[in-house]
C-alpha cells in the first residue's frame, strides 16, 4: 500500500497534476461530499500556518484537509490503506510541498499582471455535474445550499479556481515542451541497455526459531517501547438522522387535479404529429439548382446528382414542420409539408443558397391521451413534489437551526428518527476492528463530525445526488490513546516474537555480508551461518528490466547500485528477512547504431522532460516570492493525522 503513494509522490507528473485543486473541489461536488473542500484557502482554527509564500499563509487546518482529501481518495482505490500509512510513504510532506507550489505559482502570475476573469471563475463553476440541475443547466438554488450546509462562501470557491487557472496558464507551456534531441537521448539509451549478472540470498524470518516464551517482564518493557504501534486514533461518534426521497411519498403523491393540469401545460407535446425526413442540397445559384432540380426529377437520386457537381447531399431525421423550419428554413418546411412522399422540391431559397429536397418518408405520429400518458405524468410530478418538500425540509431545519434550535428539538420537531454511529476514525474508519470495511453511508457524517467542535451547532449534509440529506451533531469524542496491554496482550507477544526473529534475522545477514566482503563466495557464506538458509538465486537483468518493472522488484533495482564484485543487504518486502544482493558481472551498453533503443529514450524523456521544466520553474517562482515554513505546525499536523500528541502541544 505504501508503494501506491510512493508512486504518486515520486512521479513527475503527479506532483505537477496536484498543483490544481480545481479537480479536488468538482470530486467532491460529484460525489455529494463537499467536507473535503471545507475551509480550504480559510485561516487557521488554531491561529498557526504551516508556511507563508509571498503575502498568502498556509494554514494548519488548510494543510489537514488537504492530507485528510489524498487519503480519502487513495481508499476509493485501495480501501486498507490508512492515515499512518500515508504518512509513512511521505504523503504529509508531498502534500505540503504543492500546497506552497500551488500559491507560489499563483501569486507570481498576480505579481507579474496575471488575472483570471469572473466569466471564466463562472465558467469553471457551472461546468460541475454535480451542480447541473435536472435540466443539465447550473443550479445557483443547489450551489448556495451546499456552501451553506459546509459552512463555504462563494468567494472562498472562486478564489481558489482563480488559483487553478493561473497555475494551469503558467505551467501549460512548459509541460508541453517535449523534445529531446538524438544526441540526447544517446547515453540513456546506452544505460539502459547495461546488463548485470549477480545472485541474491536471503535469511528469512520464517526459518529462525521463535525462542522462548516472553515473560511478563518483557512483554510489558515491549509495550512501553511501542506504544505508538497500539495507538487508537482520536474517535468520535455523531448523532444523526437522515432525510431521504423515499420519506416524503406520502405528502408526494400527485392528484388528479395537478395531472390534469400538466398534461393541458403540455398538451403540444402530446397532439398527433406529422414527420417527415428528407434529404437536401444547397446550391449557390438559381441556375445550378434548377439543373440538379431537373436530373431528380428526370430518375436520378438526389445523392449522385449532388456528387456530380462536387457537393454531398445530407439527409435530415425525422422532424415535424416546426422543427424542419428551423434546421433549415421556412420556406423548405411549407414546401416539405405541401409535398407528397417522395417528391421532389425546390428550389426554394435558403439560409445561404437555393435548396433542392426530396421527401424521404413521412411518419404519422398518434396523438396520447389523458390516460395514456398518466403514468409518466404521475411519476414526473412525483419526482418534483419529492424534490420540493426535500428542499422546504431543509430550508426549515436550516432555518430552526439559524435559530439556535438543538438537534433534539429539530428531530423531534420535524419526526425524525435519530441515529447514534459508533466511535469511529476519521474515513469512518473502526480502528478496533481493521478487518471492517467504512460503512460508505457513514463517511461524509463521520467527516462533517470531525470537522465540527464541541459545543457547535448541528449541521446539514448532503448525502447523496438525489436530494438526500442528514441533520447531524458531535456525539462523543475519544482522544487518542493507547489501548491497555490486556486488550491488546495476544498482539504484543506477537509482535515481540516477531521483532525478536527480525533482529536475529539481521544479525545473521550481516555476519553473511561481512563473510562476502572478506572474499568468501555467498553461497558459503550462507552455508556457513549456522541456520539452515536457501542457496543463494541467480539474477540477471538489464537496466531496461528495472525500469519496466517499476519498482516491484527491490533486489533487481540494488543489484544495478552495487559495484561489481560486492554485496549490499535490503530488507525484504513484508518483514520477510533480509536479502543479500550481490553483483558478479557488468556489462556497459552502447546504443550507438540502434535506432529502436535510442527511440525509447527519447520517448521516455519526452514525457518526462515537460514536468521537469515545470517543476524548475516552480521553484523558481517560489524563491522570487520568498517562502517561510514552520516545521513544527507541520508537525502538529502529522501528530493529529497519527492520533499522537507532540511533545509540547497544548
Amino acid at each position: 500500500m505504501l508503494g501506491f503513494f510512493r508512486r504518486l509522490i515520486n512521479s513527475k507528473v503527479g506532483i505537477i497534476v496536484t498543483f490544481i485543486t480545481l479537480g479536488i473541489i468538482a470530486l467532491a461536488f460529484a460525489a455529494g461530499d463537499v467536507s473535503n473542500i471545507r475551509n480550504v484557502g480559510l485561516g487557521s482554527l488554531s491561529g498557526n500556518d504551516v508556511a507563508t509564500i509571498g503575502k498568502t499563509k498556509i494554514t494548519v487546518d488548510e494543510l489537514r484537509q488537504r492530507a485528510q482529501q489524498e487519503i480519502d481518495q487513495a481508499r476509493q482505490q485501495q480501501p486498507g490503506i490508512d492515515a499512518k500509512q500515508y504518512l509513512a510513504a511521505g504523503g504529509l510532506e508531498a502534500a505540503v510541498q504543492q500546497l506552497i507550489t500551488t500559491v507560489g505559482l499563483a501569486e507570481f502570475g498576480r505579481e507579474n499582471g496575471m488575472v483570471v476573469s469572473k466569466r471564466l471563475v463562472d465558467g469553471q463553476i457551472a461546468s460541475i455535474p454535480a451542480l447541473q440541475g435536472p435540466n443539465g443547466k447550473f443550479d445557483e438554488t443547489l450551489y448556495r445550499r451546499i456552501l451553506a450546509e459546509r459552512r463555504l462562501t462563494d468567494a472562498q470557491i472562486r478564489q481558489d479556481i482563480a488559483r487553478d487557472v493561473l497555475v494551469r496558464q503558467l505551467t501549460a507551456p512548459t509541460i508541453g515542451a517535449t523534445t529531446v534531441g538524438q544526441q540526447l537521448a544517446l547515453p540513456y539509451a546506452s544505460l539502459l541497455l547495461e546488463k548485470r549478472a549477480g545472485e541474491v540470498g536471503i535469511v528469512p524470518v520464517s526459518a529462525l526459531p521463535q525462542g522462548p516464551a516472553p515473560t511478563a517482564q518483557e512483554i510489558q518493557s515491549f509495550y512501553g517501547r511501542n506504544l505508538a504501534r497500539y495507538r487508537v486514533p482520536e474517535r468520535r461518534s455523531i448523532r444523526y438522522a437522515v432525510v431521504t426521497p423515499a420519506q416524503m411519498a406520502a405528502q408526494s403523491t400527485p392528484t388528479e387535479a395537478e395531472i390534469a393540469q400538466a398534461y393541458q401545460k403540455n398538451r403540444a407535446d402530446y397532439q398527433a404529429t406529422e414527420k417527415r425526413v428528407v434529404t437536401q442540397v444547397t446550391l449557390a445559384d438559381q441556375a445550378s439548382a434548377d439543373a440538379l432540380a431537373a436530373k431528380v426529377r428526370g430518375g436520378t437520386s438526389i445523392a449522385d446528382a449532388a456528387r456530380t457537381v462536387g457537393l454531398e447531399a445530407s439527409t435530415l431525421p425525422a422532424l415535424d414542420k416546426a422543427g424542419l423550419a428551423t434546421q433549415a428554413s421556412p420556406a423548405l418546411a411549407d414546401a416539405a409539408f405541401a409535398a407528397a412522399k417522395g417528391a421532389v422540391i425546390g428550389p426554394v431559397r435558403g439560409a445561404i443558397g437555393f435548396v433542392v429536397a426530396r421527401v424521404d418518408s413521412i411518419d404519422q405520429v398518434a396523438g396520447r391521451s389523458l390516460d395514456q400518458v398518466r403514468a409518466q405524468l404521475t411519476a414526473d410530478l412525483a419526482k418534483q413534489k419529492t424534490q420540493a418538500a426535500l428542499a422546504a425540509l431543509h430550508d426549515k431545519l436550516d432555518d430552526a437551526l439559524s435559530g439556535g434550535s438543538t438537534f433534539d428539538e429539530v428531530i423531534a420537531d420535524a419526526k425524525l428518527t435519530a441515529q447514534t454511529s459508533p466511535a469511529l476514525a476519521q474515513g469512518a474508519v473502526d480502528p478496533l476492528n481493521p478487518a471492517a470495511k467504512p460503512d460508505p453511508a457513514l463517511v461524509p457524517l463521520i467527516a462533517a463530525g470531525f470537522a465540527a467542535d464541541d459545543g457547535d451547532a448541528p449541521q446539514l449534509v448532503q448525502t447523496g445526488t438525489d436530494g438526500s440529506f442528514a441533520v447531524v451533531a458531535l456525539g462523543q469524542t475519544q482522544p487518542a490513546a493507547p489501548r491497555p496491554l490486556a486488550d491488546v496482550r495476544n498482539q504484543v507477544v506477537a509482535d515481540l516474537i516477531a521483532d525478536r526473529r527480525r533482529q536475529s534475522a539481521r544479525t545473521i545477514a550481516n555476519a553473511v555480508l561481512a563473510k562476502v566482503k572478506g572474499g568468501m563466495s555467498l553461497a558459503e557464506a550462507l552455508r556457513a551461518s549456522g541456520a539452515s538458509l536457501p542457496a543463494p538465486q541467480p539474477v540477471n537483468a538489464s537496466r531496461g528490466d528495472v525500469l519496466r518493472a517499476q519498482g516491484r522488484n527491490p533486489a533487481l533495482a540494488l543489484l544495478f547500485s552495487v559495484p561489481q564484485g560486492q554485496a549490499r543487504l535490503l530488507e525484504a518486502p513484508g518483514d520477510a528477512g533480509w536479502l543479500i544482493v550481490k553483483t558478479n558481472r557488468i556489462e556497459r551498453g552502447n546504443a550507438t547504431g540502434n535506432a529502436a533503443a535510442i527511440a525509447a529514450a527519447r520517448g521516455g524523456l519526452s514525457r518526462s522532460m515537460g514536468g521537469e521544466y515545470a517543476e524548475q520553474f516552480a521553484r523558481a517562482a517560489r524563491a522570487a516570492i520568498g517562502t517561510k515554513v514552520d516545521q513544527r505546525a507541520i508537525a502538529r499536523v502529522r501528530a493529529d493525522l497519527a492520533g499522537d500528541t507532540p511533545a509540547g502541544a497544548q
